[in-house]
């Protein structure tokens, strides 16, 4: 059965070359043109509004091509998000891992890899903070699991500063800042991104460094007794 537009099937890939090009360069370079237009293409008028007829004029191709890479459109935006998620955590852990092991100074170089990748190329916050949210329960889990890897990060940064095992406090805590630092950043891209992205990662690194003094001065602390937080 064929899709709308895809025609019927065709040979296999011969292996000859096309412009000095073997078959299968050619189809990751559309695959790479289709990507790109995608991403041009949702952040400007939203995945609900961008039809695949639009990317592949973008991309300079057929819609015969689209379903050579992608069986639908959503697809396509899962492979961009996954692009663009290993965009984020890339940029983040290279910053991690050349910033000493002060715990401030980790902290401000991760925020600012992290807030910078977005904010450096606003399509790509408009696709990871906006077009992605609802599209569907599969979109939704891949979300999901992006932000708790960044949780994952926050908590392995934590724990190599060496005050003693986490808690499930501090988890709870990790996830609640990581997920302010996701709504301040739909808020600056809503908002007309009229703040200074600089501006967006010292409002976050103070809201870590106040998380930390809060727990590093409750595990100094007696434990309260009516505490309900465990591990």
């Amino acid at each position: 059965m064929t899709r709308p537009g895809q025609g019927p099937p065709g040979p296999k890939p011969s292996g000859r070359k096309y412009s000095g090009m073997p078959p299968e360069q050619r189809v990751r370079q559309r695959r790479a043109a289709i990507l790109d237009s995608a991403l041009e293409q949702f952040a400007t008028y939203g995945y609900a509004a961008a039809s695949i007829k639009q990317i592949c004029r973008g991309a300079g191709v057929t819609e015969r091509y689209f379903y050579e890479s992608f069986p639908s459109r959503e697809v396509c935006l899962a492979a961009l998000y996954d692009i663009l998620a290993e965009g984020m955590r890339a940029a983040t852990a290279a910053a991690l891992a050349g910033s000493g092991h002060d715990l401030d100074t980790l902290t401000m170089a991760g925020l600012t890899a992290f807030i910078r990748y977005l904010t450096d190329d606003p399509r790509r916050a408009r696709v990871v903070l906006v077009e992605v949210v609802g599209v569907s329960p599969d979109m939704e889990q891949r979300r999901h699991r992006v932000l708790r890897e960044f949780v994952d990060t926050v908590m392995l940064t934590w724990a190599a500063e060496g005050t003693g095992p986490l808690t499930r406090g501090e988890r709870l805590t990790a996830t609640a800042l990581v997920g302010g630092v996701n709504h301040l950043l739909v808020d600056w891209l809503m908002d007309g991104r009229r703040d200074d992205p600089a501006d967006l990662v010292t409002v976050c690194a103070n809201l870590f460094a106040a998380a930390r003094t809060h727990w590093e001065t409750t595990v100094a602390a007696p434990p309260h007794p009516t505490s309900t937080i465990s591990r």
